[in-house]
């Protein structure tokens, strides 16, 4: 039977098939080629969270023995000592919709990353880094460098890892252009979310004009979202795998409340969605040889040199110098989102502890302007420093005793594990990668690494501000068990660059 026949025929295909994706790996080895492209990145250009992970993710998956370019717009913003150590490599035209578009590639090696700069003056050549009139075609055009870059240089990635709105057309460009260029030919693609608050959305005109792509992308609903472009949903749907920067934020982007709008596609989409935890650079952030702090410590014995910062800390911000009291410390931008409507409501219940705080960042102005008020209402207790300042914010991370984030939606946050890392014990809601590092003190067994609450609610918060609080008046041991917890644990990007590695291998297939 001519059924029959197929089936007997399968399983020899798939032995020769099998033996031939053997010897293409082995031939490969275990080292993998990986393009990853980011708008920002640490310590050439940086506006938030993403400048981080993009500078250190990188790093070690380099580390890990992988050959690893990153490519980046070169804004006008990127200083003159890493020009100085840049190459010119070439330069070709981009095609985008109806244009032939300069480009031009800069090169710099650094911690055994290659960083690759994507020159246009036209597009780049300007002080903000986001927030033009032109954002959409900026970062369209950026995309397509992304995917003709490899071909003009001769790389053949594995793996293309793109990371937010503005690297989110790289992984449809990709589908379009792979069969065009050989040197993407076996690449796969992969999306980081960093914060889905930012989409990329654009009225439909933009679609053929400026990214160039036909009107079938939006028809079959790959870049439709409610009559407009959505970039990121695009993404979404076009890459081969989604990554988010915690495995809570995962979860909840499944759910209206979070997702701004992007839960359907998620749960539809969710067979390929996961969860990894951002690190941080752990030799940055070292309390034992950071040299910014009055005094260096260690985890085995954080008391004395603590106790140094902390005075060194009220005296640089205007606090009583006291030694016993402690310092409840706030280093972020002054907006909703990060759940300073919470703290403003409660904040003279605060303050009627016997407590200090400090409050470092800028934002909205009525957050702005209830700190400095609080200045005026309590001289010497509170701090106000509307401001952003990173010497500030070393010495406060380590000079303070408790850490408040009480974020309504927090991705990952980097802050927490900041502060865990200087002995500053964190009070946080349980949100996104908040709950995934912050453990909850358990007063019966002396386990955890802070203090948490679980709704949007002041009084929760004031709860456990108390809390922790007592603890630190009249539990010393236990305090001393938390801060220890806190600057032991393995926040290091080892753990997460396995991770992404083996998503860069499933994929592969």
């Amino acid at each position: 039977h001519h059924a029959g026949g197929r089936a007997e025929y399968r399983p020899a295909f798939r032995g020769w098939s099998l033996l031939v994706l053997n010897i293409w790996n082995w031939e490969r080895g275990t080292d993998m080629k990986i393009l990853f492209a980011s708008s920002e990145v640490a310590p050439f250009i940086k506006t938030g969270g993403l400048a981080d992970v993009a500078g250190s993710l990188p790093k070690a998956l380099a580390q890990a023995g992988h050959d690893v370019k990153v490519i980046l717009p070169l804004y006008e913003g990127i200083g003159g000592e890493w020009r100085s150590q840049m190459t010119f490599l070439k330069y070709f035209n981009v095609t985008l919709s109806w244009r032939q578009v300069y480009c031009g590639v800069f090169s710099l090696e650094r911690d055994g990353v290659t960083y690759w700069f994507v020159d246009n003056e036209y597009y780049f050549k300007r002080w903000q880094l986001y927030g033009h009139f032109d954002d959409c075609e900026r970062f369209a055009y950026f995309s397509r460098a992304v995917i003709e870059t490899p071909g003009q240089l001769d790389f053949w990635p594995d793996v293309i890892h793109c990371n937010d709105w503005q690297t989110a057309l790289v992984p449809i460009y990709l589908l379009e252009e792979k069969y065009r260029i050989p040197q993407l030919g076996r690449a796969k693609s992969v999306f980081t979310i960093h914060n889905i608050e930012y989409q990329g959305r654009y009225g439909d005109q933009v679609l053929e004009d400026v990214i160039g792509l036909d009107k079938s992308y939006f028809n079959e609903g790959m870049l439709a979202y409610h009559d407009d472009v959505n970039l990121m949903k695009g993404a979404i749907m076009a890459s081969d795998f989604v990554t988010t920067v915690s495995p809570t934020y995962a979860n909840e982007l499944k759910i209206p409340f979070y997702a701004h709008g992007m839960d359907g596609v998620i749960n539809q989409q969710s067979g390929k969605v996961q969860g990894i935890l951002n690190g941080i650079d752990m030799d940055l952030y070292n309390p034992a040889t950071n040299p910014g702090l009055a005094s260096n410590f260690t985890a085995d014995d954080p008391v004395e040199g603590k106790l140094a910062c902390k005075l060194a800390l009220q005296r640089a911000v205007g606090l009583q110098e006291n030694a016993d009291v402690p310092i409840i410390a706030c280093i972020s931008r002054l907006v909703g989102h990060k759940g300073f409507s919470l703290v403003t409501d409660v904040l003279h219940q605060i303050m009627g502890m016997n407590v200090q705080m400090v409050v470092l960042g800028t934002g909205d102005w009525q957050f702005e302007e209830a700190f400095r008020n609080a200045q005026q209402q309590y001289p010497g207790r509170f701090s106000a420093q509307i401001t952003y300042s990173g010497p500030l914010s070393t010495m406060i991370y380590a000079g303070a005793d408790l850490f408040l984030m009480p974020s309504v939606s927090e991705p990952c946050g980097l802050s927490q594990m900041i502060a865990m890392r200087y002995g500053t014990v964190p009070i946080v809601r349980e949100t996104g990668g908040l709950k995934d590092t912050v453990f909850p003190y358990n007063k019966f067994t002396g386990e955890g690494r802070g203090f948490t609450f679980a709704d949007i609610n002041a009084n929760d918060m004031l709860w456990v501000i108390r809390e922790a609080v007592d603890l630190y008046y009249n539990n010393k041991e236990a305090w001393r068990g938390l801060q220890k917890e806190g600057m032991t644990a393995d926040f290091s990007w080892d753990h997460s660059a396995q991770q992404y590695l083996d998503i860069y291998q499933r994929i592969q297939g």
